[in-house]
This record gives C-alpha cells, sequence and structure tokens, in this order.
C-alpha cells in the first residue's frame, strides 16, 4: 500500500461516515490496522501467517453442528 492510500483511507471512511452521520465505520479500519501492524511487530507470528499453506487440513467441520 502506497503513503497516499494509507493516509487517504481515513480521511474517506471519516468523510463518508460523517455524511451518513454514523461514526461507527471509522473504527473498523483502525482495528485492522493494529492488528497488521502488531503482526508484522512479531516475527514468528509474520511467518506463521505468511508462509505457503498450500497443504490441505481435510474437510472443514460444521460450524453449526461444533459444541
Amino acid at each position: 500500500m502506497r503513503q497516499h492510500d494509507f493516509a487517504a483511507e481515513p480521511v474517506d471512511t471519516v468523510r463518508a461516515a460523517d455524511s451518513v452521520g454514523n461514526s461507527a465505520s471509522v473504527a473498523q479500519p483502525l482495528i485492522a490496522w493494529r492488528h497488521t501492524a502488531e503482526a508484522h511487530s512479531d516475527p514468528e507470528l509474520l511467518a506463521v501467517l505468511t508462509k505457503d499453506h498450500a497443504e490441505d487440513c481435510g474437510p472443514a467441520r460444521d460450524p453449526r453442528r461444533v459444541v
């Protein structure tokens, strides 16, 4: 992501939220950026998240049946 895009996204989000009178949507990008920064600051976590996951882990369980 270019620096301009990084700076423009929150401005666009705030403007859009203000235009409809609802600031709730402003929090989500900030939370996502915080989590991204946390992942990039932890070398072990970043390695796990960016490794090739080409292996098949089998069928997923039906989430309605998980207790």
